[in-house]
């Protein structure tokens, strides 16, 4: 491999499409840069070589000449990248105003173009694609699956760990959900939901995509409109193991009675495959043809037949065949890799049959056949529609840097003494795991293992030290870094375990001392005993990831630790019973809180791991990683450096990137950012988190949530006055002489152009003015806004208005509507159009008599979910600037600062002046002002939120919206402009939400004078 070392690889920004990439060439990385998106392609390993000698190591590089490009993701890539650009044609009104939320430029938590390019891809298969003429990816699709999933449609996703596939699920279920309550009768989507992951840990994980859980990702990451969430809502979601897919024992006998009752058939004590789908759907009900998510999707295929295997059993002898031609540990993972993933894909084959699948989505960092299979090692799945790899994700700063040795000074030119360890040291470990007897006595590892341990340990210190010396840091609540070592079985785990964390020693008296650990700030030994908070723990990951009971051998091992567990649990739950909880659910507690504050494993240093890491163990605080166990494949590489992949920071620099961070790695043979300078660390930025503190809620701030403005017109008379904007221009352009439209009235139905011609316009003029009733003039005084795919009428309206509509509906057909060639008025009767019409007859009402203001009061629309916003919600990392705020002035911690001085002499002054009685910066806060800019809806973060004593009286303070501008722009006035003209003036004629006023500056360092004079002409003013 090029002697390339590149200090920082990040080329893009994480929220727009890569636009450069490093070159590879037959050596590998290079420092050139190419000036566009890299394409979609994936390295196959190089073969063994075929002599008597062993093969020292096996080859990962990545390397040009083993680069196979994905053409048919390419190409879909291109075609979705054309449909972007030409503004989502084609799609639902559903979906649409999902994407412009998901990609608006005003979003206080923007979505990574990774995540929105995946969503944009499956809607345009599921919506577009055959509008606009690209059929031959279903058809594709469709032989891909015909091949390797005969019963199922899959469309596969590859993201890298790290980049966010979870709220890619959220984003999936949302879109599936809220179009379904759109168009009920739409067969392109549903409403519920099953989603499967490969271990408890993702499992429970995964509770973020129930809507209703408090960390729920559709909340916390902003997928949706809080006034969507009670649509959300009826989603049904299952989340389940792949486990739950085993057929149960239904009752226990004898195994001879089974035999005998069996008589070479099915057990009758068996669960048969549609009882086992009834166990594990019950929660759906009656739920039909749901769909399907496949959290790291890599476990779940079909090995390849033989030949042409048309059932279960010929597949499964294939498969068989294939994995006879492995020997050794390799033949054993596969064998069990292929009854994992047989259970997993029967599973939801049996669903199929049971209840039907509408889709299924594959999301995995590793989409590749492995080992045993049956086909190629390496070879992607060719469903896969989606890219955005490992090398996309460095380039773009969304994911940790891993750093291997690409140098040293053993004088080896074939292999890096600590890059792949295990071939050196495999003839000296025990080669026995579980159910065998553990090793007794000092811990003697061989001199290169303890040689990696010791040096990946001195760089790891640096790190340490860097954390135990910020002590702002560690009291805002920054855990320390984390090094995790993978093993390959029990007694190999247990011998590092005990070199790190020490041992027990036996003393002639028959008396046990504790032997303290090699690597001091490891070390679970104090004063000759067990440390009562242990600095390294030792985890079992493939039986606490099956959910089986720990074997009693493991158990023995890791029996002091547990106790311990225990007692740190009793002290910090002193009304729960420890004895209840089992080691089980004790120890994936301790592994799943690694890294957070307040939780079991905050305090946990080291964890030496049995087996694989578990797959979404997500700790952002793994800084190093040393592999002691074989490695294969690239995917057996990935998941265990994908384990120290997850960032802490999310903060962009100057230029729009992200800093780089890094992990460094040993012993895992996977090259893709060659490194040399591991020595001496670059420093990553240490996150402060901001958060609301229970001991000051006495200054705590709510505000109202809006979804936007209307006017409530008292007279029983309507006046109506058209404008300019009143008018409508009507084409064929974006619509086709054939399509399915769904017009607002009957069903969706298949009709030309010449269909819709026939109807007549006064039935256009009386849907019409049906239709602004219903939104503009309900009996609740609230504005409908949605736009559904298939219009119903609401009869809670204000029924006496409707002949005055009907009127100025007519009128305004004659009037405002222009038609261009080939088209006509009664393409009002379809939805999009119809909505445009309905708004702009309420806009020629509202704009009636405009010098009568008794006549017409701007009043707020309300957000139906959570309406009312508070400080109370307020908690989230961030590595930018902050400064600790007044404990008498704020309720939150610390404000956060977007420029150097500005936001920081804002805070000063606000906590100077007497007047000012509490105040908070609007960051993480989620208050925003609904505005419109080029006929695009925005919204508008200001930047404080002050509450002042004008004179009123403690009991009825001045709600102050506070805003600190620059330079001036467009979209400034807009936003400014809208906060003072219509959120203000609405909120204050609503008279539920108290006082509230607004002021711009653009001088802080005025501010103190500019605030007093505002509230002597405020004051003046409301005397007047």
């Amino acid at each position: 491999m090029a002697a390339v070392n590149i200090e920082n690889p990040i080329l893009n920004g994480p929220f727009e499409e890569p636009s450069r990439h490093f070159k590879f060439d037959d050596d590998g990385i290079t420092e050139e840069i190419i000036s566009s998106r890299r394409p979609s392609a994936y390295f196959l390993p190089i073969p063994q070589q075929k002599k008597k000698e062993k093969q020292k190591y096996f080859d990962t590089d990545w390397t040009d000449d083993r680069k196979v490009e994905s053409k048919f993701i390419n190409d879909v890539r291109e075609r979705v990248r054309l449909w972007r650009e030409g503004r989502y044609p084609s799609i639902t009104p559903t979906s649409r105003r999902l994407l412009e939320y998901w990609t608006d430029p005003d979003r206080d938590k923007p979505l990574f173009f990774c995540q929105i390019e995946a969503l944009e891809t499956v809607i345009y298969l599921t919506e577009a694609a055959a509008r606009c003429g690209d059929q031959w990816i279903a058809t594709e699709l469709k032989s891909f699956n015909d091949a390797h999933n005969p019963l199922l449609d899959r469309i596969a996703f590859k993201m890298a760990t790290g980049s966010g596939k979870t709220v890619v699920m959220a984003m999936l279920i949302a879109w599936h959900t809220l179009n379904k309550i759109a168009d009920r009768q739409n067969p392109k989507f549903a409403d519920a939901f099953l989603l499967v992951a490969p271990g408890i840990t993702i499992r429970d994980r995964l509770r973020v995509l129930l809507p209703s859980d408090p960390n729920s990702y559709y909340r916390q990451r902003d997928i949706v409109p809080s006034w969507q969430m009670d649509d959300l809502q009826k989603a049904k979601i299952i989340i389940a193991n792949y486990h739950g897919f085993l057929l149960r024992e239904k009752e226990s006998a004898a195994s001879l009675t089974k035999k005998l009752l069996a008589q070479g058939g099915p057990s009758p004590f068996t669960e048969s495959p549609d009882e086992m789908v009834r166990r594990v759907l019950r929660e759906l009900g009656t739920k039909k043809n749901i769909v399907v998510i496949n959290d790291e999707a890599h476990h779940c295929y079909r090995g390849k037949p033989a030949a042409i295997a048309d059932d279960e059993a010929n597949e499964a002898a294939a498969a068989d065949e294939a994995t006879e031609k492995l020997t050794g540990d390799d033949r054993k993972e596969a064998a069990k890799r292929n009854e994992e993933a047989r259970v997993w894909i029967t599973g939801l084959e049996a669903i199929k049959q049971k209840i039907g699948i509408r889709s299924v989505y594959d999301l995995s960092a590793t989409p590749f056949f492995l080992k045993g299979s049956g086909y190629g090692e390496g070879k992607l799945f060719p469903w896969v529609v989606s890219d955005f790899s490992l090398i996309d994700a460095i380039e773009a700063g969304i994911v940790k840097i891993p750093r291997v040795p690409v140098a040293d000074d053993s004088g080896s030119s074939e292999v890096l003494a600590y890059r792949d360890i295990w071939h050196a040291i495999r003839d000296d470990l025990p080669k026995k795991g579980r159910k065998t007897d553990a090793k007794t006595g000092p811990p003697h590892l061989p001199a290169k293992l303890q040689g990696a341990l010791l040096s990946l340990y001195q760089n790891y210190q640096k790190s340490y030290e860097r954390w135990e010396q910020n002590a702002e840091a560690r009291a805002r609540g920054l855990t320390p870094p984390v090094f995790i070592v993978v093993c390959n079985n029990t007694n190999v785990s247990k011998m590092v375990f005990d070199f790190i964390a020490g041992w027990e020693k036996e003393l002639p008296d028959g008396s046990e001392v504790v032997v303290p650990g090699a690597l001091p700030i490891f070390s679970n030994e104090q004063g000759g005993e067990w440390t009562h908070r242990p600095n390294t723990v030792l985890i079992d990951s493939e039986q606490l990831e099956s959910g089986e009971s720990l074997s009693p051998e493991f158990k023995a091992l890791a029996g002091a630790e547990i106790e311990e567990f225990k007692a740190e649990y009793r002290a910090r739950f002193p009304g729960r019973d420890a004895d209840k909880v089992t080691d089980e659910e004790l120890l994936r507690e301790v592994m799943n809180t690694v890294g957070k504050a307040g939780k079991l494993g905050e305090n946990i240093k080291c964890v030496v791991s049995v087996s694989m890491l578990t797959e979404g163990w997500d700790a952002n605080t793994v800084t190093h990683i040393l592999g002691v166990r074989a490695f294969g494949t690239q995917l057996l590489c990935e998941q265990v450096v994908g384990r120290g992949l997850r960032r802490m920071s999310y903060s962009l620099n100057s230029e729009g990137k992200f800093e780089p961070e890094y992990a460094e790695v040993y012993g895992v043979p996977f090259s893709f950012i060659a490194s040399t300078g591991s020595a001496n660390p670059k420093p990553t930025p240490q996150p402060t988190r901001v958060r609301a503190l229970s001991e000051r809620k006495e200054c705590a701030i709510s505000f109202p949530r809006l979804l936007g403005y209307r006017y409530d017109i008292a007279e029983p008379e309507l006046k109506y006055r058209f404008t300019r904007d009143c008018r409508l221009k009507l084409s064929t352009k974006d619509i086709p002489t054939k399509t399915e439209n769904a017009p607002i009235v009957g069903q969706s139905v298949i009709h030309t152009l010449d269909d819709l011609k026939q109807r007549r316009e006064k039935e256009v003029a009386f849907l019409l003015a049906k239709l602004t009733l219903e939104k503009y003039f309900r009996a609740d005084n609230e504005k409908q806004t949605d736009r559904p795919a298939a219009h119903t009428w609401n009869n809670e309206v204000q029924a006496w208005r409707f002949p005055q509509l009907l009127q100025i509906a007519q009128e305004w057909l004659d009037q405002c509507v222009d038609v261009s060639d080939d088209a006509f008025k009664q393409l009002l009767l379809l939805v999009e159009f119809a909505h445009d019409a309905a708004d702009r007859i309420y806009l020629a009402i509202v704009s009636g008599d405009n010098n009568d203001a008794g006549r017409k009061i701007l009043l707020p629309i309300m957000q139906p979910y959570d309406p009312l916003g508070s400080t109370d919600c307020v908690d989230f990392s961030t590595v930018r600037p902050t400064m600790p705020t007044s404990p008498a002035k704020c309720h939150i911690s610390h404000m956060v600062a977007d420029t150097k001085t500005w936001e920081q002499k804002v805070a000063d002054v606000l906590e100077d002046l007497r007047e000012v009685i509490h105040y908070v910066k609007n960051q993480g806060l989620g208050f925003t002002i609904p505005y419109t800019i080029n006929g695009i809806e925005r919204r508008y973060f200001p930047d404080f939120l002050v509450r002042i004593d004008d004179g009123q009286g403690p009991d009825d303070l001045l709600n102050l919206v506070l805003e600190c501008s620059g330079e001036a722009k467009k979209e400034k006035s807009a936003k400014v402009a809208t906060a003072r003209n219509l959120w203000i003036p609405a909120v204050n004629n609503a008279g539920e939400f108290g006082r509230w006023a607004f002021l711009e500056t653009s001088d802080p360092w005025n501010l103190k004078t500019i605030l007093r004079q505002f509230l002597r002409e405020t004051k003046e003013l409301a005397t007047t």
